[in-house]
């Protein structure tokens, strides 16, 4: 049998290839995928190619321990279910549906303890969006919200509505979102947000947002862009703190370090999923991390957010529809049919 095995081959270019599918060594099962999901974010720095020469693809997946070099296989939200398994793995397993880090491909084999078991409640489209909403835990726990603050999210792609639907649980004096592409002002909304705006500059915004302290005590910059972390600063009070959660690759940023970071003394905060605060490392495992993504995403239901689904042979149109900027675009997977 042959598998779908998706390449990135070039700046903005994409290729279905056909190959084997590998057997299961001992300990290993084969899943056969049902839907994978695009990053806006990260995977597409790699797609426009605005990382560096030689960037590790992922620190802590086996399956993108290579560097940043043509060809590649990327991606890593996956869901499918095991339709085979190798010496010393339960037969238990098969049939299971389960979620993995892994590129995009119609089958692959993968060591059974790496494999995640999706919980019974949670469908497939849920489950196929967990390393976004892992990712927006971990902001939040990185931002740290308290009673009563005001919140600023900027940018309300796919990981910025899955972090204002965390937030909205949270009581808050206010939270409030900067987009400019209506449908996603619209579903922030609906994650709770308690006003979603499209802001054009910074005197805009500081009339327009409900601040009661001078500022937001918490700003997420979430947004991709990085003229966006000057606005972060002009928004955010005394003392307050900024949630650098956007990754801009080779892309530089602007930004103006002057009176409003320095008198207000503010804090800039680097978040990234693959590890969380040394202080909270003693209580708070991967293990609890997972079982809060879960329950998160249990609350949200983020596959309200998909908007676009193709079948994998038609990758470079999927791409080239995140890459062009749609406004109705929020999530695209990936699908694999029977195959």
């Amino acid at each position: 049998m042959n598998r779908r095995s998706l390449y990135f081959v070039g700046p903005r270019q994409v290729e279905v290839r056909e190959e084997t599918i590998p057997l299961p060594a001992p300990g290993e099962v084969v899943v056969r995928s049902t839907y994978s999901a695009i990053s806006a974010g990260t995977e597409m720095l790699f797609y426009r190619h605005h990382v560096e020469e030689g960037t590790q693809l992922d620190t802590i997946i086996p399956s993108l321990g290579s560097s940043f070099a043509y060809p590649f296989k990327y991606g890593y939200a996956t869901v499918g279910r095991v339709i085979d398994r190798g010496d010393g793995v339960p037969k238990g397993l098969e049939g299971s549906l389960v979620f993995s880090f892994h590129p995009h491909e119609s089958h692959f084999s993968a060591p059974a303890e790496q494999l995640i078991p999706v919980p019974e409640d949670i469908s497939a489209e849920d489950a196929v969006m967990l390393p976004s909403m892992e990712t927006a835990v971990s902001l939040v726990m990185d931002g740290a919200p308290l009673l009563g603050e005001d919140v600023l999210v900027i940018g309300q792609g796919v990981v910025g509505l899955l972090t204002t639907a965390v937030l909205a649980r949270m009581p808050l004096s206010s939270l409030t979102a900067l987009e400019r592409y209506p449908l996603r002002r619209r579903l922030s909304e609906e994650m709770g947000c308690g006003a979603c705006l499209d802001i054009g500059t910074l005197e805009e915004a500081a009339r327009a947002c409900p601040f009661g302290g001078g500022g937001a005590d918490l700003t997420f910059e979430l947004s991709g862009n990085p003229d966006a972390l000057d606005m972060a600063m002009g928004l955010t009070g005394f003392d307050g703190r900024i949630v650098l959660g956007s990754w801009y690759g080779n892309k530089v940023a602007h930004a103006h370090f002057g009176e409003a970071f320095h008198r207000r003394r503010q804090r800039i905060i680097g978040s990234q999923v693959s590890s969380i605060s040394p202080s909270l490392t003693g209580r708070w495992d991967k293990e609890r991390r997972l079982w809060l993504s879960w329950e998160m995403m249990r609350r949200s239901r983020p596959s309200r957010l998909i908007t676009h689904r193709f079948r994998v042979n038609d990758a470079a149109a999927a791409y080239d529809l995140i890459d062009r900027g749609s406004e109705d675009v929020a999530q695209v997977l990936l699908e694999y049919g029977d195959s």
